[in-house]
This record gives structure tokens, sequence and C-alpha cells, in this order.
């Protein structure tokens, strides 16, 4: 394709920052980007019509970590870490609603709840229970996570659960899209459709090669999570989530954020629907792939779960299915460095992108001016 003379100059000309990916991080990176030098010139590339990955396909849970999975993050992180860990996304959920406010993300705090099939992981885990309360009180100033029986009729789950008071949930389609409008009225350009290639640094500036053209840009911030492979040599692993949702059901009884198995399965309800996803432990090497897309396997399981245990005595039908893309690692901790002199990372969210992506991206920005 050949462009036009105004093309080139109103959006390839003269570019102070690159920020490769429309998603959470890279939509705050250019939020804060533009609060601290408001007359750069700042465009974003997305290679999706929309957000591509997983900030516009997330189940929509503010939450920073289940018991069990705290417990079991315990075998590979200090206490330190974790205390790190839970305190910055945390921190991140509050920009997020100072940013864009509750109404506008439709927050609500409905508490989150984690259930357990095996009576004895239950009682391990709390057994444990008051160490992490403990360890989260300087962030919280209360206890986090407390004992109830189940009231909303679950089957085949130990009869007591852990709560968590503090957990939320959001409504990811207006999250966004608030995020973008925002973005957008600051002047920030967004180019959709458009996938980079690979980059080179040349002096003082970086030269941008994409599927539709090759332009040069002063700083490049890439914020592709766990597409970020196909640019970074890091230590980023896709994870593919698959999630489906119901039609809606008549008095639908059960509210708030729900955990199971370690965090690797989660549901919610959302308009008098049951939203679910997770599994991709029953086939890791599978979902570790950038591929779109379900499986038989996954998909089997989600559907058993729903009728067995969450939806035990509700007829219910499927309506949609879709999956996202994550990245995660052997450490839950993001990546967020400079690469060069002229390109900077905030990557690796590790499925924590609305608990962290907010300050990820904020994070990113100001290694400019380190």
């Amino acid at each position: 394709m050949n462009f036009s003379y105004w093309e080139l100059k109103e959006w390839f000309t003269n570019i102070d920052f690159t920020i490769v990916g429309s998603g959470i991080v890279g939509l705050n990176c250019a939020l804060e980007l533009k609060k601290k030098h408001p007359k750069a010139t700042i465009l974003i590339l997305e290679k999706g019509m929309l957000p591509q990955g997983a900030s516009t396909k997330n189940a929509g849970f503010a939450c920073f970590g289940s018991l069990s999975e705290l417990i079991d993050d315990l075998k590979t992180h200090s206490e330190q870490e974790i205390f790190n860990l839970v305190d910055k996304r945390w921190k991140g959920l509050q920009l997020l609603r100072q940013n864009l406010g509750d109404k506008n993300i439709d927050f609500q705090q409905n508490f989150g709840y984690e259930l357990f099939e095996n009576e004895a992981f239950f009682e391990e885990c709390k057994s444990q229970k008051d160490t992490i309360n403990t360890l989260l009180k300087p962030i919280f100033k209360k206890d986090v996570f407390w004992v109830k029986p189940d009231v909303f009729g679950f089957k085949n789950v130990a009869p007591n659960h852990f709560v968590n008071i503090f957990e939320g949930q959001v409504n990811t389609g207006k999250m966004m899209h608030q995020l973008l409008l925002k973005v957008q009225q600051l002047g920030v350009k967004i180019l959709n459709n458009i996938l980079v290639d690979s980059f080179t640094e040349t002096g003082d500036k970086v030269a941008i090669k994409t599927n539709k053209i090759t332009f040069k840009t002063h700083k490049l911030f890439i914020a592709t999570n766990g597409f970020a492979n196909q640019l970074l040599n890091e230590k980023i692993q896709p994870a593919r989530a698959q999630v489906l949702i119901t039609k809606p059901i008549k008095n639908l009884h059960i509210k708030g954020t729900f955990h199971l198995d370690k965090g690797y399965y989660y549901f919610r309800n959302i308009d008098d629907r049951i939203l679910f996803g997770g599994g991709r432990n029953l086939d890791f090497e599978t979902e570790e792939t950038t591929e779109f897309g379900q499986t038989t396997i996954i998909q089997n399981e989600l559907e058993r779960i729903l009728k067995d245990t969450i939806l035990p005595n509700t007829n219910f039908e499927i309506e949609h299915r879709w999956s996202g893309i994550m990245g995660v690692g052997s450490q839950k901790k993001a990546i967020v460095k400079p690469v060069s002199e002229n390109v900077f990372c905030g990557v690796r969210l590790g499925g924590m992108g609305v608990a962290i992506g907010s300050l990820v991206g904020k994070e990113l920005a100001a290694l400019l001016d380190e």
C-alpha cells in the first residue's frame, strides 16, 4: 500500500513514543507518558481489531490471589516476595479504580470465595490461614480470609469455604472502553490491525518494521504480555485461558467471584449468567500457545463442573465460548525493565492483568525518566 502524504505526515512522522499493545499496560503507559510529557506525540500499535491477548477477554476478577494459590506460591517464593506481589496487586486495583471510577467499570465488591473439592486439602489450607492473614495484615489492616459455610447450594465440594472480603469484580468491556476513551481524549493515536515484525536501533531512534509500514520513533515501549517473545528474548510463556458463559438464568442466586483448585478454575455472576473459565492445568503443554481457540478436554471439564458442582439443580445453556492469552513464568513478578537505551518493556503479568496492569503501565512509562 502507498500511504498518502497526509497519512505519513500525521501518523508516522516525528513520533516521540511508540507503544506496542493497546491492552491495560499499553494504555496506562500512554496515560502516564502523556501526563509527564503532555506535548509528546504518542502512537499505539495494536495487532487486533480490539486489544488482543487478555485485556478484553479476561473474567473481570478484581482479585489478588486465593488462599490456596498464595500458599502454593510460598513453595517457590519467599514470604517477602508474596507480600510484595499482593501489595502491588492491591495498589494496582486501587489505581485502576481511581483512574476510571467505580461506576464506569461497574466495580462491585461482592467478595471472593474459594471452594474445595477435597476436604483434606481444605483443612490443609485452613491450617495455614492465620499465617497468610498475619503476613498480609500490614496491607489490609485486618484479616483477609475467613471460613464460612456454603450458602449457594454447591455440590461435591467441602461444606465450608474461604471468603475474601476485599475481592471484587469489574466489567472488562466497560473497563477497556473507558481506558481507550481516556487515552484518545488526550490525543494519543491508536492504529489497529497492524503487526510489528521487528525493530532496530540506530543512534537515538528506533526503526519499527510492521506488516504495513516501516517508520522511526524516539522511544519504543513493548506491552504485549503473552506475545512478548515474538519481539523480545525474555522468560515468558504464553498461557491460553478458555472461558464460557451461559445464557441468562432465571433467579440466579450466585453472586461474587469464585475460585477452585488453586485458582486454575474461576467463575462469577454477570448479567444473570455464570461466566466460567480455566482448566489449563489439565493440559499445560497444549495451552502454552499464542493461538486462540478451545479444546474438547477443557470445555468438557468446564461443563461437567458447571453441571455437577456450580449449578447442580439448575437448567442452563452455554451461549458463548472464547479464549485469551496470558503471559506467565516461573516467577510471578512482572518484567518491567529497559531492553536497551531506547526500548523498554512491561510484560509477564501472570494472569493478574486487571490487578497489576495499571501499575505496570505506570512503571513502564517511568522507566523513561530513570
